[in-house]
């Protein structure tokens, strides 16, 4: 394979220690969720958003807030309820007085217009609601009335949802799900880790976060990877096994032909391959290695395949079915 010349050493170098860095600085406010700070970094450089779920209490806000004040971004929270309204989401036109006595309408910007915009909780909101962040986690633009305006870049959608406490919750329709990068699962942390966040909480040292990035240094980070090259063999496995779990598929496992009511969009493929580039730049690799592709296909396909009701019966995950692609590949 030859490599693409615009990909030079000090370029991948300089990328993995960026990311090392601020992967280190994140690390010591966010205890235990070395895996969940990754991917969201990941999901981040490449552009995409995130939907972390989890029990209420284990960090997932403040990782949001740590994540902001490292990468010197504009941050903004929208606490998801049943009424909340899709104003209060984007924004709406309001009535001003102009200088001369007369009146006219002005857009006044909602909580969307930031870098980061936390979205707690996003499965308690109506599909109303919910529909409103569709265009801004597509398009990256807001349309109110005949006027659309571009949201500032970046922007990055972390949304959290609880995945015991049902009642009372919208869940998100495949269109919507489909527009996350990834789906983390955040773990409850072990006895060690539970007691380091004790005593970063409880005590009376406060950490302060440092900031050791910013836009520029995000946009030039996803330019990088978008130059890492990728062997035709390492893209026809990553396809192949998209392809094994979709239940319509010649080729897909008897297993995921019972329990797969539908499989993943292309918009999983796309997300393989971007987040695989960036883990081979952190890894300070040339090129896109088959654990690169590994790596990332339970976050980027967790959320994108749809399961049947046999398969809830049967307590079998989506995560479940990747591992049995992945073993029957072997």
């Amino acid at each position: 394979m030859v490599v693409d010349m615009d990909i030079n050493e000090s370029k991948i170098k300089g990328f993995s220690n960026k990311f090392m860095e601020i992967e280190r600085v994140i690390g010591e406010s966010i205890i235990g969720q070395d895996d969940i700070i990754r991917n969201v970094l990941v999901a981040i450089i490449s552009g995409g958003n995130v939907l972390l779920e989890g029990l209420p209490g284990l960090g997932k806000t403040q990782l949001v807030k740590t994540i902001g004040n490292v990468l010197d971004l504009r941050f903004s929270r929208i606490q998801f309820t049943p009424d909340l309204m899709p104003a209060d989401v984007i924004g709406t036109n309001i009535i001003v007085k102009n200088p001369d006595g007369s009146s006219g309408f002005q857009f006044q910007q909602g909580p969307i217009f930031s870098n980061i915009v936390l979205a707690d909780e996003i499965n308690r909101a109506t599909p109303k609601t919910q529909s409103a962040m569709l265009e801004a986690m597509q398009e990256k633009t807001v349309t109110v009335g005949n006027n659309t305006y571009n949201l500032p870049n970046p922007f990055f959608v972390l949304a959290t949802q609880n995945p015991l406490e049902m009642e009372g919750t919208y869940p998100l329709p495949e269109a919507q799900m489909d527009r996350f990068i990834f789906k983390l699962d955040v773990k409850f942390p072990n006895k060690e880790e539970l007691s380091q966040i004790v005593d970063l909480t409880t005590g009376s040292k406060v950490l302060e976060t440092v900031k050791v990035c910013n836009k520029e240094d995000l946009t030039e980070m996803g330019e990088i990877a978008r130059e890492v090259p990728i062997a035709k063999a390492v893209r026809d496995y990553a396809m192949t096994v998209l392809l094994k779990l979709h239940p319509e598929s010649g080729d897909a496992p008897n297993m995921i032909k019972k329990y797969v009511h539908y499989g993943p969009s292309p918009r999983g493929a796309q997300a393989i391959i971007t987040a695989a580039r960036i883990y081979a730049l952190v890894n300070r690799r040339f090129n896109v290695s088959f654990d690169d592709i590994k790596a990332v296909l339970s976050p980027a396909l967790r959320h994108r395949i749809f399961l049947n009701f046999e398969a809830l019966a049967d307590r079998i995950t989506a995560d479940d079915l990747i591992l049995e692609v992945l073993r029957e590949g072997k």
